[in-house]
């Protein structure tokens, strides 16, 4: 396939109409073609930034012993008062609650 080249060859503005000699006209940087007066460079907030990834979580993580100083309990819960440090052992509570009576009724 053979395209033409010559001084008589013209081309039409994709964004403005108007007709331009091939030979002046630009490809954008998204496919357009056009005219000299209507060319501009990519914009540099449409490049695309290198993505940075913070750590997230540590491999095989352990707790620091020293850190605790209580006779080896390392229970700790993280609350919003103090340091978040309840006891040396867990307690359990049971709880009871009624809501009503529920009748169903199958035809």
């Amino acid at each position: 396939m053979s395209f033409s080249a010559g001084k008589n060859a013209y081309g039409i503005c994709d964004i403005t109409g108007f007709r331009y000699k091939l030979r002046d006209m630009k490809k954008t940087w998204n496919g357009l073609l056009v005219g000299p007066d209507q060319w501009s460079p990519k914009h540099p907030q449409l490049e695309r930034k290198p993505s940075t990834y913070d750590p997230e979580a540590v491999r095989n993580a352990r707790i620091d012993p020293s850190s605790d100083g209580q006779d080896g309990n390392f229970f700790m819960v993280y609350t919003n008062v103090g340091n978040g440090i309840l006891g040396a052992e867990i307690s359990t509570f049971q709880i009871t609650s009624a809501v009503g009576t529920v009748e169903v009724t199958i035809t």
